[in-house]
């Protein structure tokens, strides 16, 4: 399945930055596309919502839920090796990607000020 957006294939992504998936963080990166697709057309009509994702990774679902057309998204990473990859993405999707450094579980969600409807939305880690 080709990709929504004209951004580079998440596999080469991976590579360029030399991101391997670690064990130790729960880490499997999502490269097929049709399943972050799956995912993100699963949360519904993101048009008017702001999306929290936990976890993700070099952006793999990130990307589908902005193609898909998600008002905004705010991303939860707490593993700094994914940052430019993420960044890559927030440039290409201006005003649309914030990321946040850190581990979701602390993150006050509420101080964040997001106005309007929100969901949750993450292929959370397998450990």
């Amino acid at each position: 399945m080709a990709a929504l957006d004209g951004l580079p294939p998440l596999r080469d992504v991976i590579q360029r930055h030399g991101l391997d998936a670690k064990k130790a963080l729960g880490q499997n990166f999502l490269l097929d596309l049709n399943i972050t697709q799956k995912v993100a057309r699963t949360a519904g009509d993101l048009s008017d919502v702001t999306v929290f994702e936990v976890g993700p990774g070099p952006g793999g679902l990130t990307r589908a839920l902005l193609a898909l057309g998600a008002k905004k998204v705010i991303a939860v990473e707490r593993d700094s090796r994914c940052l430019p990859a993420l960044a890559e993405i927030s440039d290409y999707y201006p005003g649309r990607l914030e990321v946040i450094e850190g581990d979701a579980l602390k993150v006050d969600f509420e101080s964040l000020g997001v106005e309007g409807p929100i969901k949750f939305v993450a292929t959370l880690p397998y450990n």
